[in-house]
């Protein structure tokens, strides 16, 4: 006799034991980036793309004075924080959808529109919280290849069919940093039938600096089949508050709305989202650190021989030989014994590559310094 602590399988039905439903126990389960080295105390954490700098003086305020609503139920709107997004992006407030993290969000997207049999279109290396949303739909998840690390607009088109409801961009990509042009945008855009959602990520978009690059909001403004996300955990520092929202036409923000968990944000929460809204210098300085170390890093490293990708996001996706002493397991073992966090991406289809947060100018040189040394050893 099974103890309670027991694997489900779906053997388990037969026996007439509880089971989830089929799929659910083919899905594997999201890996976050590691915090912790053996052997190691107190280590820089590089490798979940967080806000090296922290968050906004102002923000931690708020979140500090919240503490006298404990016992309140959050605002079910978010009204202030719905009206502060609103006013700071121009955008018309009854079109917002707040979740608990841009995760939530894109559940629920899930939730609302895919039956079993539908399916979704991502890029090959696109963030795996689509599909493990679309599977537990019991929906087929499909990948366009990305050559150069780059989403291909022919290749997401050829995927789709008469059965595909969404198809979710990482603008720009995560764990790649690479984006699509306003232009491209537009073209796979205008390329989907009508009856396809197209959902933008734009988890790291406040770090882009590039001329060519584009959010995708104005297009969402105009089309009745277009989402942009956004999340308060990146450029805000809030990862710990869990505050996403997207932008969506008027029918989709309501059909959301009808199965949200109606206290899904906190008061903290969306207090100090305000708060880090209105902190444009904390988010200058934040962009200002990327803008800068971004490309130094791209430089550093690859002046060793290692093969960067160029990234718009707050990170840099670095491929590593396949030689034996040369690998990318490797560089991140010899990385954590220098006390260096960083994030391998196996997972994400790419075995010989890592992941590294720009950090402070210290943590970034302790990088190339340690990579430098790793690939004289």
């Amino acid at each position: 006799m099974p103890d309670a602590t027991e694997t489900l399988t779906p053997d388990h039905t037969r026996a007439g034991r509880p089971a989830p439903k089929p799929g659910i126990l083919d899905i594997k389960a999201y890996v976050p980036g590691k915090s912790q080295a053996d052997g190691v105390s107190n280590p820089v954490k590089l490798s979940s793309n967080e806000n090296i700098l922290g968050s906004s003086p102002a923000a931690r305020a708020a979140f500090v004075a919240a503490v006298d609503t404990l016992h309140l139920y959050p605002d079910s709107r978010a009204s202030t924080l719905r009206a502060a997004v609103a006013a700071h992006f121009r955008l018309e407030p009854e079109r917002l959808v707040f979740g608990d993290g841009t995760d939530e969000v894109l559940h629920l997207i899930n939730q609302v529109f895919l039956e079993p049999g539908d399916n979704i279109v991502m890029g090959q290396y696109g963030f795996s919280a689509y599909s493990i949303g679309a599977l537990a739909c019991q929906a087929e998840v499909r990948h366009g290849p990305e050559p150069g690390y780059q989403v291909s607009v022919e290749a997401m088109l050829a995927a789709v069919d008469d059965r595909t409801r969404l198809m979710f961009i990482t603008q720009p990509g995560n764990p790649t940093g690479t984006f699509l042009t306003g232009n491209e945008l537009r073209a796979l855009h205008a390329g989907l039938p009508a009856h396809v959602v197209l959902v933008l990520d734009g988890a790291y978009a406040e770090y882009a600096t590039d001329p060519r690059f584009d959010d995708g909001i104005d297009l969402a403004r105009t089309q009745d089949n277009v989402i942009v996300t956004r999340t308060f955990s990146k450029l805000h520092g809030l990862a710990a508050l869990r505050i996403g929202w997207a932008y969506c036409p008027a029918a989709i923000a309501d059909a959301i709305d009808r199965i949200r968990a109606p206290f899904n944000t906190s008061i903290a929460a969306q207090q100090a989202a305000v708060a880090a809204l209105a902190d444009l210098d904390f988010q200058t300085r934040s962009r200002d650190l990327v803008a800068t170390w971004r490309p130094w890093m791209t430089q550093q490293l690859g002046g060793i021989g290692l093969d960067v990708v160029a990234s718009q996001a707050n990170f840099i996706l670095i491929g590593f030989p396949t030689t034996p002493g040369r690998t990318a397991a490797e560089a991140e073992l010899w990385l954590a014994q220098h006390g260096l966090i960083v994030r391998g991406v196996a997972n994400y289809g790419l075995p010989h590559h890592l992941r590294i947060t720009i950090g402070l100018e210290e943590h970034n040189r302790a990088v190339a310094e340690a990579l430098a040394a790793f690939m004289k050893a």
